[in-house]
């Protein structure tokens, strides 16, 4: 068996983990690359050896094909993973690679040329006779011309795009040259390619996707599908093979269909044909994707099959090692994408210091992540940090598993999708599988308010118990003795007042005898019987009803309290905090507008002295690869523009100042 000797890894964060996993198991030493901000970052970590390569604008570290190269010959590497997003469909680092001789880890370039390019694949996939919507194609004008050939919805897309990214839906014909002028401008930022495109929009389709192999002796094999279905932002946040909407007849259909695109276009290593499929269970070709996904976890979950070791073997000359007829599915897998960001506010990322980070441990759980412990989540990258992936026999038991697992990860300190990925899981749509791409967008309202009931029929003494335990108690693990036995007698009654929510409220501490904790509340009197505590948790019973809850203070004294997967910020009034407790607020002045997060200044649309009615974008900020719009909350007059395009600014910096309209 032929193996490398070293791999440097042009990418970060989990997939960085995950390929050097792959590469110990095989006994193939690792480089990682970092720029500065990632300097103690998980994969560096990891790797055998680490280099930075720059601050941390993109475009001069994990964009830099030059410094990659560089760092791969310096430190004697043989072969390169570009693992996916950033350049893995980059045939310029393909050459790059070729032209340093050092092999690069996924397909030639033809491959990569012709299907990166939607435009190029879609032709070519026309040829084979694998179904495909109808679509557009060239310059804005003509797009512009013939976009009322194909009934509205339409979708404008990215030729060179992929993950979700480059993507909009066209409802009405007046949206549509706005909507060409974003895609392509953010086409051209992430992909380097502004060239674009339409096609039909299909309603309420299903997402799914075959995983493709093939070598450099002209194998090629399909390792069964993924549904992909749950999206937010065009992006997957759940995934799950077996899909629950195929047959077995379209399941060896489209794995046919597949195998067919990979192999006419002489695949030689991991990749994604994707597809489209109506309520018919018709299916459109969509795109491949020419490197591994984020979701390849459930395949390898459902068949036994180490897909990146698999690619690491291909690319270092070995014949495809599978064949087809010894794959199977077995079980049922569910990943759910753990996401920086606040559902609530559409999505938008929510980066970050944390304050607590805890993993869920069990049987059948798999997490990759770009975390394991406490740090600050960057503005300057995607805002994924964690994949929790669940096996089980049935889709009834991963999806129970799932949920109990997304209840037992604990992120403290920044907004996250948990209890949103919780009751997406606990939706009967989901359960009875009546899904479309429109999931979210249909059902997040309800999910939302799920969320906020759940909340609310939890009775406030619970966290507020929970909290007043972990701060009064200071002993270890074991509960031996009581708080009043180690710090002795100091008053009668203690009272504790916290700040949850918008209310305040306060708790009374009667006595303690021995881990019966006697308060009052509203006028009322319970009892709470502290059984456990460590340093990020309290189990405590007040009469029948007992409660587990997950415990972390920020720096500026405000505490988190996770209880059954739903999470209470609150703070303690009564005592000083390790800061002030106080956070800035930008809506005390509706004409001051601030950046939503930190990020960059890609676009100014307007100049100091015009008029500006309520909704007009004024600018983009760029963050977490997203575009931002910063909108004109009413009408008024440009008094002030603080920034110029390409500034880096913070969410204190104020960017635009507006003047009100006077008569």
């Amino acid at each position: 068996m032929k193996l490398f000797n070293k791999i440097l890894i042009a990418n970060r964060g989990e997939i960085a983990v995950r390929i050097i996993k792959s590469a110990n198991k095989l006994g193939i030493a690792t480089v990682a690359i970092y720029s500065e901000i990632d300097s103690d970052s998980l994969h560096v970590r990891k790797a055998d050896e680490a280099h930075c390569i720059g601050k941390q604008e993109l475009s001069d570290t994990y964009l830099n094909i030059e410094k990659i190269i560089n760092v791969a010959k310096k430190t004697g590497c043989d072969a390169l993973h570009p693992g996916y997003g950033f350049l893995a469909e980059s045939p310029l680092l393909v050459d790059a690679c070729n032209t340093a001789g050092i092999t690069f880890i996924g397909p030639n370039t033809n491959a990569m040329t012709l299907m990166g390019n939607k435009i190029e694949a879609r032709k070519f996939v026309k040829k084979t006779g694998v179904p495909m919507t109808e679509g557009i194609t060239g310059d804005t004008a003509t797009l512009l011309k013939n976009a009322h050939t194909i009934k509205f919805p339409i979708l404008v897309k990215a030729a060179a795009g992929g993950g979700g990214k480059g993507m909009r839906i066209v409802h009405k014909p007046d949206e549509l040259a706005a909507i060409l002028e974003s895609t392509a401008r953010e086409a051209l930022n992430y992909f380097g390619d502004g060239t674009i495109y339409i096609e039909k929009y299909i309603e309420e389709p299903r997402h799914i996707e075959f995983q493709v192999i093939g070598d450099n002796f002209g194998n090629v094999i399909h390792l069964f599908e993924r549904e992909c279905t749950i999206q937010r932002r065009y992006q997957k946040i759940i995934e799950e093979s077996p899909s629950p909407t195929l047959t077995p007849k379209v399941r060896e259909l489209m794995g046919q269909s597949a195998v067919e695109i990979a192999r006419g276009v002489g695949y030689n290593s991991v990749g994604t044909i994707e597809f489209l499929v109506d309520n018919e269970l018709n299916y459109y070709f969509l795109e491949m994707n020419t490197r591994i996904q984020v979701e390849h976890p459930v395949t390898e979950m459902v068949t036994g099959v180490d897909l990146i070791e698999e690619q690491i073997l291909v690319a270092a000359g070995n014949e495809l090692r599978l064949k087809q007829e010894n794959m199977a599915q077995k079980g049922h897998a569910i990943e759910s994408r753990i996401y920086a960001e606040d559902p609530a506010n559409n999505f938008l990322p929510s980066p970050g210091e944390l304050s607590l980070l805890v993993f869920p441990e069990g049987k059948n759980i798999r997490i990759d992540t770009s975390i394991d412990r406490v740090t600050t989540i960057q503005s300057f990258f995607d805002p994924m940090i964690s994949k929790l992936i669940i096996w089980a026999d049935t889709r009834e038991a991963a999806i129970e598993g799932s949920i109990n697992a997304l209840k037992d990860f604990t992120i403290h300190g920044i907004k996250t999708n948990i209890p949103y990925l919780i009751n997406v899981l606990e939706h009967n749509a989901f359960a009875n599988n009546n899904l479309s791409t429109k999931f979210c967008d249909e059902h997040t309202d309800d999910i939302l308010h799920r969320i906020y009931k759940s909340q609310d029929e939890i009775d406030k003494k619970i966290p507020l118990t929970a909290l007043a335990l972990f701060t009064l108690n200071l002993l270890n693990e074991k509960i031996e003795k009581s708080t009043w036995e180690e710090i002795g007698y100091w008053r009668n009654v203690m009272n504790i007042s916290f700040i949850i929510g918008e209310s305040e409220e306060s708790l009374e501490l009667k006595n303690i005898d021995r881990n019966n904790y006697h308060f009052t509340y509203k006028d009322k009197q319970f009892i709470a019987n502290l059984t456990y505590r460590n340093d990020h948790s309290v189990d405590f019973s007040i009469g029948d009803q007992n409660t587990k809850a997950i415990i972390s203070t920020d720096v500026l004294g405000n505490s988190f309290v996770s209880i059954d997967g739903l999470l209470f910020q609150i703070k303690r009034t009564d005592i000083l905090g390790s800061g002030d407790g106080l956070f800035l607020s930008h809506n005390d002045d509706e004409g001051s507008l601030f950046a939503p997060m930190p990020g960059k200044i890609i676009k100014i649309n307007v100049q100091e002295g015009d008029n500006v009615t309520r909704g007009t974008v004024l600018l983009i900020v760029e963050a977490m690869k997203m575009e931002n719009n910063i909108v004109a909350s009413h009408d008024a007059i440009v008094e002030k523009i603080a920034v110029k395009e390409g500034d880096m600014v913070d969410t204190d910096v104020q960017l635009v100042v507006l003047e009100d309209i006077t008569e």
